[in-house]
């Protein structure tokens, strides 16, 4: 039975995506079966791995409305065992269509269920925002990845997910949990990155992953390439630093 891990951080630009995307890689490389839903309307998880918009039939907006299931949306990437459930800027018509529903008609809910028997893990690249996709994602995951940058507003919208996260708990999904706290965009030199872990060690240190990711930049233009950076740079930092943690995620959940 898949485990279920959302990517979620309601402050964009901190490498929630690119998160998502290249451990995905890492753990499907590995051997594990892995299918990875792009719940973001600016659908860059699915552009990352190379699939063209144009050619995509079947989108998760199609599922979570109910207009086809989830193995249909459902398309092979060219990795090694990684499949991707596409997003495209119609997806953020469904968040007011999400509130329209009534609480029986969790399709999202009903269309994870259906597939999760043929994956190991199944991971969800969620939008930069605290709204319906967001919650529709944490209230079928078995846990949360928590990607950050190392600043202070990042620090400051910690507490505010989290007190999400206890919302969804309460209201629909009490085995929901936090896998990790993962640093991205890393600099060691910076007082500021020392100023910022210091503080996120003495709240969430059991949290937090024990690599962070460095700012790299054939981390960057990796999906320029369509590629994860675990194929773009085999051998670079990022491709190293996203193994380690991929290795401790799967330890994790």
């Amino acid at each position: 039975m898949g485990k279920i891990v959302s990517f979620s951080n309601q402050k964009g630009g901190v490498g929630k995506t690119t998160s998502c995307v290249n451990l995905a890689a890492q753990i499907a490389a590995k051997g594990k079966k892995v299918l990875m839903i792009d719940m973001d309307p600016q659908g860059n998880a699915t552009s990352g791995l190379g699939i063209s918009k144009s050619k995509i039939k079947k989108t998760i907006y199609d599922v979570i409305i109910g207009h086809c299931e989830m193995d249909e949306a459902i398309i092979k990437s060219s990795f090694k065992n990684l499949w991707v459930v596409p997003a495209t800027i119609d997806l953020a018509g469904a968040e007011l269509e999400l509130y329209e529903l009534s609480e029986d008609d969790n399709f999202a809910k009903l269309a994870v269920d259906s597939v999760k028997e043929r994956f190991d893990y199944i991971f969800i690249d969620c939008p930069p925002s605290l709204g319906m996709l967001t919650v529709k994602a944490l209230s079928v995951s078995d846990g949360i990845v928590i990607p950050m940058q190392c600043e202070f507003y990042s620090l400051e919208g910690m507490s505010q997910l989290l007190n999400t996260v206890k919302t969804i708990r309460r209201l629909y999904n009490p085995e929901l949990r936090v896998v990790g706290i993962l640093l991205t965009m890393y600099n060691g030199r910076l007082t500021l990155t020392g100023q910022v872990v210091a503080e996120l060690k003495k709240y969430y240190a059991e949290q937090l992953f024990k690599v962070p990711i460095s700012r790299s930049v054939r981390l960057s233009e990796a999906p320029g390439y369509g590629e994860p950076i675990c194929y773009h740079d085999p051998y670079g930092k990022g491709s190293l630093e996203y193994a380690a943690v991929a290795k401790e995620l799967m330890m994790r959940i």
